[in-house]
């Protein structure tokens, strides 16, 4: 049986949001350190983001393996103490490539439909095709 409009675009948000995630944490570290909870009620705000509190966790914890956030604990007076997240030289560098992908990528998208590609194919110009080729990154 063929799967339904909602599941099909159920699936599609699902997809979209695990691609999303590491980006928009990187992206809020931009912004200075944060810790855990207060990254999460960030997160949370973002319309269609949709993420839960358990699922943030595991993925800063693959990005302090892999080299793009450092932690550190401080005290709290309001609780357990608090695990700090801050973004590593790498990390910056990352986030900045993400950057320029994702507004390229936007504006791409953006253009579909409005632009008549049919006539003239490369009218959106050179930069398009990066996109694609991962040795222009």
């Amino acid at each position: 049986m063929k799967p339904s409009l909602d599941e099909r675009f159920d699936n599609w948000t699902v997809q979209m949001r695990k691609g999303l995630l590491d980006y928009c944490i990187l992206r809020a570290l931009e912004g200075g350190e944060c810790y855990g909870y207060a990254l999460v009620k960030m997160l949370v705000a973002i319309p269609g983001i949709g993420v839960a509190e358990g699922s943030i966790y595991p993925l800063l914890s693959r990005l302090k393996k892999q080299g793009l956030v450092t932690t550190r604990l401080e005290e709290s007076t309001e609780g357990p103490a608090r695990k700090y997240y801050r973004l590593t030289d790498d990390g910056r560098l990352l986030a900045r490539e993400m950057d320029g992908y994702f507004t390229s990528m936007t504006q791409g998208v953006e253009q579909l439909g409005v632009q008549d590609f049919s006539k003239n194919p490369s009218a959106s110009g050179e930069a398009d095709a990066s996109i694609n080729d991962p040795g222009t990154q």
